[in-house]
């Protein structure tokens, strides 16, 4: 075809295809609202072509049960904890940029309890270091969730 210009694929080998230098630009623990905008703001990056973005809100039930109320709280070592995990995710996949904070306190139905977000070279590293970084801050970090159901009952979740 006249006209058309056919680039060749990029190499993993161009610096925008690897993971950045400092990725991990955001980690916090706050005991205010979080903000979407804030995170998704801190992996902006050129050379990213995939973003990733998950926001976890508290729910009004939890195993068939109707919730009242939820707080968070967090050992003091949460947030060398929450670098530990994204330090390894940077490690696994070609991180662009890292962003994650999570509330602790007490938070209303809808309120948001964590956002976390990774932008990387593609979509797909993106969505998989973005769920790499949510399942292990979930399992691994050390908070609690109180919650207290509209029957009386309470629940204590863990790390």
């Amino acid at each position: 075809m006249s006209g058309t210009h056919s680039a060749p694929s990029p190499g993993r080998d161009h610096p925008g295809e690897q993971a950045a230098a400092d990725p991990i630009r955001l980690l916090a623990i706050r005991d205010t609202a979080l903000s979407v905008d804030e995170v998704f703001a801190a992996v902006g990056d050129a050379a990213a072509g995939g973003t990733a973005l998950f926001v976890g809100t508290v729910r009004s039930h939890d195993g068939g049960a109707d919730v009242d109320a939820l707080g968070y709280s967090a050992h003091p070592t949460v947030e060398a904890e929450m670098r530990r995990i994204a330090e390894r995710v940077v490690a696994d996949f070609p991180v662009r940029a890292l962003a994650a904070v999570h509330r602790v306190g007490d938070l209303s139905i809808g309120d948001l309890a964590v956002v976390v977000a990774v932008s990387c070279p593609h979509r797909g590293e993106a969505f998989e270091a973005c769920r790499k970084l949510i399942d292990d801050l979930k399992h691994q970090v050390p908070i609690w969730k109180h919650q207290t159901f509209s029957d009386g009952t309470e629940e204590w979740v863990g790390a």
